[in-house]
Protein backbone atom coordinates (compact mmCIF):
# COMPACT_ATOMS: atom_id res chain seq x y z
CA UNK A 1 0.00 0.00 0.00
CA UNK A 2 1.05 3.57 -0.75
CA UNK A 3 0.96 6.37 1.58
CA UNK A 4 -0.64 9.67 0.71
CA UNK A 5 -0.11 12.68 2.85
CA UNK A 6 -3.06 15.11 3.22
CA UNK A 7 -2.13 18.83 3.88
CA UNK A 8 -5.21 19.60 5.93
CA UNK A 9 -6.55 22.74 7.40
CA UNK A 10 -7.41 24.33 4.32
CA UNK A 11 -10.77 24.19 4.85
CA UNK A 12 -11.29 22.22 8.54
CA UNK A 13 -14.64 20.49 7.50
CA UNK A 14 -13.43 19.17 4.16
CA UNK A 15 -10.11 17.57 5.48
CA UNK A 16 -12.93 16.27 8.27
CA UNK A 17 -14.95 15.07 5.20
CA UNK A 18 -11.68 13.64 3.27
CA UNK A 19 -10.68 11.53 6.20
CA UNK A 20 -14.08 10.02 7.13
CA UNK A 21 -14.48 9.01 3.30
CA UNK A 22 -11.20 7.77 3.16
CA UNK A 23 -11.30 5.70 6.24
CA UNK A 24 -14.60 4.46 4.72
CA UNK A 25 -13.86 3.25 1.58
CA UNK A 26 -10.80 1.61 2.56
CA UNK A 27 -12.81 -0.47 5.18
CA UNK A 28 -15.27 -1.32 2.28
CA UNK A 29 -12.23 -2.56 0.63
CA UNK A 30 -10.99 -4.64 3.82
CA UNK A 31 -7.69 -2.33 3.70
CA UNK A 32 -6.48 0.48 6.43
CA UNK A 33 -5.49 2.96 4.88
CA UNK A 34 -1.51 4.54 5.38
CA UNK A 35 -2.09 8.45 5.89
CA UNK A 36 0.04 11.18 6.99
CA UNK A 37 -1.77 14.95 7.65
CA UNK A 38 -0.68 18.26 8.27
CA UNK A 39 -2.51 20.91 9.30
CA UNK A 40 -1.83 24.61 7.02
CA UNK A 41 -3.86 28.14 8.18
CA UNK A 42 -6.42 28.15 5.86
CA UNK A 43 -6.20 32.04 6.74
CA UNK A 44 -2.95 32.75 5.96
CA UNK A 45 -3.38 30.35 2.31
CA UNK A 46 -6.95 33.06 1.46
CA UNK A 47 -4.33 35.90 2.37
CA UNK A 48 -1.75 35.22 -0.28
CA UNK A 49 -4.64 34.01 -2.51
CA UNK A 50 -6.27 37.42 -2.21
CA UNK A 51 -3.18 38.98 -2.56
CA UNK A 52 -2.39 37.31 -5.68
CA UNK A 53 0.92 35.73 -4.22
CA UNK A 54 0.95 32.51 -5.91
CA UNK A 55 4.22 31.73 -5.76
CA UNK A 56 4.48 32.50 -2.09
CA UNK A 57 1.10 30.61 -1.51
CA UNK A 58 3.18 27.92 -3.53
CA UNK A 59 6.28 28.36 -0.92
CA UNK A 60 3.83 27.92 1.94
CA UNK A 61 2.19 24.45 1.05
CA UNK A 62 5.59 23.40 -0.08
CA UNK A 63 6.39 23.67 3.04
CA UNK A 64 3.82 21.28 4.55
CA UNK A 65 4.14 18.70 1.36
CA UNK A 66 8.04 18.70 2.07
CA UNK A 67 7.24 17.31 5.81
CA UNK A 68 4.67 14.78 4.55
CA UNK A 69 7.36 13.81 2.48
CA UNK A 70 9.37 13.30 5.39
CA UNK A 71 6.87 11.27 7.47
CA UNK A 72 6.81 8.44 4.21
CA UNK A 73 4.17 9.81 2.27
CA UNK A 74 5.07 8.80 -1.42
CA UNK A 75 1.70 11.21 -3.02
CA UNK A 76 0.59 14.18 -1.36
CA UNK A 77 -3.08 15.57 -1.77
CA UNK A 78 -4.71 19.06 -0.85
CA UNK A 79 -8.14 19.02 -0.01
CA UNK A 80 -9.22 21.79 -1.24
CA UNK A 81 -9.84 23.16 -4.99
CA UNK A 82 -8.97 27.43 -4.52
CA UNK A 83 -5.36 26.55 -3.58
CA UNK A 84 -4.69 24.71 -6.39
CA UNK A 85 -4.58 28.19 -8.12
CA UNK A 86 -0.57 27.12 -7.93
CA UNK A 87 -0.83 23.91 -8.64
CA UNK A 88 1.70 24.22 -11.53
CA UNK A 89 4.29 25.93 -9.01
CA UNK A 90 3.94 22.85 -6.62
CA UNK A 91 4.18 20.08 -9.37
CA UNK A 92 7.36 21.55 -10.40
CA UNK A 93 9.09 22.00 -6.97
CA UNK A 94 6.92 18.94 -4.64
CA UNK A 95 9.31 15.77 -3.68
CA UNK A 96 6.19 13.72 -4.36
CA UNK A 97 3.57 13.61 -7.14
CA UNK A 98 0.22 15.75 -6.61
CA UNK A 99 -2.91 14.20 -6.73
CA UNK A 100 -4.48 17.20 -8.32
CA UNK A 101 -7.62 17.51 -8.04
CA UNK A 102 -8.41 19.37 -11.63
CA UNK A 103 -7.09 17.08 -13.51
CA UNK A 104 -9.52 14.24 -12.12
CA UNK A 105 -12.23 16.97 -12.51
CA UNK A 106 -11.33 17.08 -16.08
CA UNK A 107 -10.96 13.76 -16.48
CA UNK A 108 -14.35 13.43 -15.64
CA UNK A 109 -15.99 16.15 -17.50
CA UNK A 110 -14.53 14.09 -21.08
CA UNK A 111 -16.26 10.58 -19.68
CA UNK A 112 -19.68 12.40 -18.94
CA UNK A 113 -19.29 14.41 -22.51
CA UNK A 114 -20.22 17.31 -20.83
CA UNK A 115 -20.08 20.73 -22.81
CA UNK A 116 -21.20 23.21 -20.34
CA UNK A 117 -20.71 23.69 -16.47
CA UNK A 118 -20.63 26.15 -13.76
CA UNK A 119 -18.86 26.25 -10.33
CA UNK A 120 -19.66 26.71 -7.12
CA UNK A 121 -17.06 27.47 -4.52
CA UNK A 122 -14.58 30.72 -3.12
CA UNK A 123 -15.02 33.64 -5.06
CA UNK A 124 -11.33 33.63 -6.42
CA UNK A 125 -12.62 30.03 -7.82
CA UNK A 126 -15.99 31.08 -9.50
CA UNK A 127 -14.08 34.38 -10.80
CA UNK A 128 -11.86 32.19 -13.25
CA UNK A 129 -8.79 31.33 -10.65
CA UNK A 130 -8.73 27.71 -12.04
CA UNK A 131 -10.68 28.30 -15.30
CA UNK A 132 -7.03 27.66 -17.06
CA UNK A 133 -6.05 24.91 -15.85
CA UNK A 134 -9.32 23.01 -16.49
CA UNK A 135 -9.06 23.84 -19.67
CA UNK A 136 -5.98 22.57 -20.37
CA UNK A 137 -7.59 19.33 -18.77
CA UNK A 138 -10.96 19.35 -20.93
CA UNK A 139 -10.58 22.03 -23.18
CA UNK A 140 -13.72 21.22 -24.87
CA UNK A 141 -16.05 22.08 -21.78
CA UNK A 142 -17.18 25.46 -21.51
CA UNK A 143 -17.35 26.75 -17.86
CA UNK A 144 -20.13 29.29 -17.55
CA UNK A 145 -19.45 32.34 -15.22
CA UNK A 146 -22.38 32.76 -12.77
CA UNK A 147 -23.37 37.04 -12.79
CA UNK A 148 -21.74 39.08 -10.21
CA UNK A 149 -24.51 38.99 -7.93
CA UNK A 150 -24.50 35.58 -7.95
CA UNK A 151 -20.72 34.78 -7.84
CA UNK A 152 -20.78 37.40 -4.56
CA UNK A 153 -23.88 35.42 -2.39
CA UNK A 154 -22.05 32.12 -3.47
CA UNK A 155 -19.12 33.22 -1.80
CA UNK A 156 -20.35 34.64 0.99
CA UNK A 157 -22.10 31.62 1.28
CA UNK A 158 -18.92 29.73 1.25
CA UNK A 159 -16.89 31.63 3.77
CA UNK A 160 -19.55 31.05 5.74
CA UNK A 161 -19.79 27.34 5.52
CA UNK A 162 -15.48 28.13 6.14
CA UNK A 163 -16.12 30.14 9.44
CA UNK A 164 -18.91 28.09 10.92
CA UNK A 165 -18.88 24.25 9.70
CA UNK A 166 -22.14 24.79 9.43
CA UNK A 167 -25.14 24.88 7.14
CA UNK A 168 -27.89 28.09 6.65
CA UNK A 169 -30.96 27.36 5.41
CA UNK A 170 -30.68 30.95 3.61
CA UNK A 171 -27.71 30.07 2.03
CA UNK A 172 -29.07 26.88 0.84
CA UNK A 173 -31.93 27.78 -0.75
CA UNK A 174 -29.80 30.82 -2.50
CA UNK A 175 -27.51 28.15 -4.00
CA UNK A 176 -30.34 25.91 -5.27
CA UNK A 177 -31.93 29.11 -7.00
CA UNK A 178 -29.03 30.31 -8.61
CA UNK A 179 -28.20 26.58 -9.67
CA UNK A 180 -31.79 26.76 -11.44
CA UNK A 181 -31.23 29.87 -12.70
CA UNK A 182 -27.54 28.88 -14.42
CA UNK A 183 -29.48 26.15 -15.87
CA UNK A 184 -32.78 27.72 -17.30
CA UNK A 185 -30.74 31.13 -18.22
CA UNK A 186 -27.59 29.60 -19.52
CA UNK A 187 -27.90 26.40 -20.32
CA UNK A 188 -25.53 24.41 -17.88
CA UNK A 189 -25.45 20.96 -17.80
CA UNK A 190 -24.63 20.78 -14.33
CA UNK A 191 -22.69 22.45 -11.31
CA UNK A 192 -19.33 21.45 -10.11
CA UNK A 193 -19.52 21.80 -6.17
CA UNK A 194 -16.12 23.29 -6.50
CA UNK A 195 -15.70 24.04 -2.80
CA UNK A 196 -14.58 21.09 -0.97
CA UNK A 197 -16.89 22.19 2.23
CA UNK A 198 -19.64 22.61 0.39
CA UNK A 199 -19.51 18.79 1.94
CA UNK A 200 -20.82 20.11 4.65
CA UNK A 201 -24.32 21.06 3.18
CA UNK A 202 -24.38 19.42 -0.16
CA UNK A 203 -23.57 15.73 -2.06
CA UNK A 204 -24.52 15.05 -5.24
CA UNK A 205 -27.69 13.24 -3.99
CA UNK A 206 -29.17 15.54 -1.96
CA UNK A 207 -28.25 19.03 -3.76
CA UNK A 208 -31.73 19.60 -5.63
CA UNK A 209 -29.59 20.30 -9.05
CA UNK A 210 -27.64 18.35 -11.29
CA UNK A 211 -24.34 18.30 -9.56
CA UNK A 212 -20.38 16.75 -9.58
CA UNK A 213 -19.14 16.54 -5.98
CA UNK A 214 -15.30 17.01 -6.64
CA UNK A 215 -14.40 16.45 -3.61
CA UNK A 216 -15.62 12.80 -4.01
CA UNK A 217 -14.06 12.28 -7.50
CA UNK A 218 -10.41 13.65 -5.48
CA UNK A 219 -11.24 11.09 -3.00
CA UNK A 220 -11.90 8.28 -5.25
CA UNK A 221 -8.18 8.94 -6.90
CA UNK A 222 -6.56 9.14 -3.58
CA UNK A 223 -7.67 5.77 -2.75
CA UNK A 224 -6.96 4.00 -5.89
CA UNK A 225 -3.42 5.85 -5.27
CA UNK A 226 -3.59 4.31 -1.27
CA UNK A 227 -3.97 0.79 -3.01
CA UNK A 228 -1.44 0.86 -5.30
CA UNK A 229 1.70 -1.53 -3.57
Amino acid sequence: MACVGIVGGLGVGATVDYYERIAAQCKARGVVPDLVLVHADVDKGQGLVREGRLDALADYLLTFIERLARAGATAAALPAVTPHICIDHIVARSPVPMIDIVATIGTELKARRLRRVALFGTTFTMDGSLWGQLARHAPEVEIVKPQPDEIAFVGKAYQRLLDTQQGDEADTAGLRRIAADLQQRDGVETILLAGTDLAVIFDEANSGFPAIDVARLHIDVIVERLLKP
